[in-house]
């Protein structure tokens, strides 16, 4: 079947019914995880005609990927109306990023997507749906015989909650002092009195944030009063702690015994807390890395506990006199999850399951495969770096840098000494487009054997990027 419809911006797949197919649900810059799913499926259900079809938002000029389906509600409409600015020729297309939400219950909802379901499942017994992320929005998994492969969305959004965690785990780890808000006055009322306690500056989040997003390191009352206009969110409020690292680990919980550490890399944040990109190895100390395993080991088994089954990851902060303090639990994939699938695939022997195997094994069977193995070494020297391109402003872009899906094979050589260094700009959307804020323009990924050189490649391709971008001009 080709698939036609109002909702659906683009497609560019034909369905086969010789073929066992899975869904994914999430961001383009996560499609190549799937390849790891489609092969750990073929292993497990003993298929060798395995294919996926990627349901994503991003809105570009061109695909370079198979079996994609575009939905984006928001550039639908925007589509609609048709911007037009002076002295352009010709209206621009938005691209916009989506709430997961929004984006989960277009998908959910969507005539074609539903049809879709049901022309595969008159092929096959059971439909798997892979997520970037589990939210209460994405209800697909209502149908019979679709499963989900990943964490329980309620038990994901209870622990997605910073409040929450603030609670639930103040006897596990080492919490950042602080106290919870309900609603903006008892927030205001709160820090009105605690500019001289904490004279570093005042950490204030909402319940749910992400990346940055809606939270924010204040130094007055006045900030705090203009950032956090929200009369009726939950707020965490801690002391803001000045910090040389910010480590990040990512891991799996099969249960409340099996928590398997995926790796440690250091984030790096700008403008205080707006998360732009990660850099492996870590420059922790092995005796900083060795609690953040055994941390975030212990943040593992209160998941498995409560239920949750799959990848997640944990953030810390590092104090000028070397302490860790733990940040915020991540209940879903991290944006180090394909570059550490990368980095195992070259670092484990041959057949160790990878991350995505072991979340199947999470979420089918509640334990991991006898074969799993944890990376001990970095045995390939193999150094990276990630640099997400988010736009701060809006941006008309003026040119275009062709899609690169070849990342995987960039960690091969890397390890197998074919190249010294190389770098790959992922995702760009295209040119003429209207660009907004909060959106992912590209990704660059730099892959070397020293920091230095990956330093080198963040840099070169974040130039490249910039040349494909102007300020946007004044709408009319």
């Amino acid at each position: 079947m080709e698939t036609v419809s109002d909702e659906v911006l683009f497609s560019n797949f034909t369905y086969n019914p010789d073929c066992y197919y899975f869904l994914y649900v999430g961001d383009l810059k996560n499609y190549s995880l799937n390849h790891f799913v489609k092969e750990t499926l073929e292993r497990r259900l003993n298929k060798n005609n395995v294919r996926f079809i990627a349901i994503v938002p991003d809105v570009c000029i061109q695909y370079n990927y198979q079996n994609v389906m575009v939905i984006n509600p928001v550039a639908t409409e925007d589509m609609i109306k048709n911007h037009t600015f002076s002295g352009m020729k010709s209206p621009p297309r938005t691209s916009c990023r989506l709430k997961s939400s929004t984006f989960m219950n277009a998908v959910s909802t969507s005539p074609a997507v539903r049809q879709l379901i049901d022309t595969i499942l008159e092929n096959q017994n059971r439909l798997y749906v892979n997520l970037y992320e589990s939210v209460v929005e994405m209800t697909l998994d209502d149908i019979d015989r679709v499963s989900v492969l990943g964490p329980d969305k309620d038990i994901a959004k209870q622990y997605n909650n910073k409040v929450f965690q603030h609670q639930v785990l103040k006897d596990i780890v080492p919490l950042i002092e602080g106290f919870s808000c309900k609603g903006r006055k008892e927030l205001l009322e709160h820090t009105a009195s605690l500019w001289d306690v904490w004279p570093d500056g005042v950490f204030v989040s909402a319940a749910y944030s992400a990346g940055g997003a809606n939270s924010s390191i204040t130094r007055s009352q006045e900030e705090v009063e203009e950032r956090f206009v929200d009369q009726d969110s939950e707020y965490l409020v801690t002391r803001y702690i000045p910090h040389s690292l910010d480590p990040t680990v990512l891991a799996v919980v099969a249960n409340e015994n099996e928590v398997y550490i995926a790796g440690i890399a250091d984030q790096v944040i700008v403008d205080g807390n707006r998360f732009i990109g990660s850099t492996f190895p870590s420059v922790t100390t092995p005796e900083q890395q060795s609690q953040l395993r055994d941390y975030t080991t212990a943040v593992g088994q209160v998941l498995g506990k409560a239920g949750y089954r799959g990848i997640f990851g944990c953030d810390y902060l590092v104090d000028l006199e070397g302490n860790i303090h733990f940040l915020e639990i991540n209940a879903r994939k991290q944006g180090t999850t394909l570059e550490f699938c990368f980095t195992l695939e070259q670092s484990l022997p041959e057949g160790a399951p990878m991350l995505p195997e072991l979340e199947y094994y999470a979420v089918t069977e509640n334990r991991f495969p006898p074969h799993a193995l944890e990376m001990t070494a970095n045995l390939h020297n193999i150094h990276w770096g990630t640099y997400n391109y988010k736009i701060t402003s809006p941006k008309i872009t003026k040119g275009y840098i062709p899609q690169n899906p070849y990342e995987r094979e960039t960690f091969k050589k890397i390890a197998k000494k074919e190249l010294i260094k190389d770098f790959v700009i992922l995702e760009h959307l295209g040119t003429n487009f209207l660009v907004a804020p909060g959106t992912f323009l590209a990704r660059v990924v730099s892959v070397a054997r020293n920091r230095e050189d990956v330093a080198e490649g963040l840099c070169q391709g974040v130039g490249f990027i910039q040349f494909t971008i102007d300020e946007a001009p004044i709408e009319q």
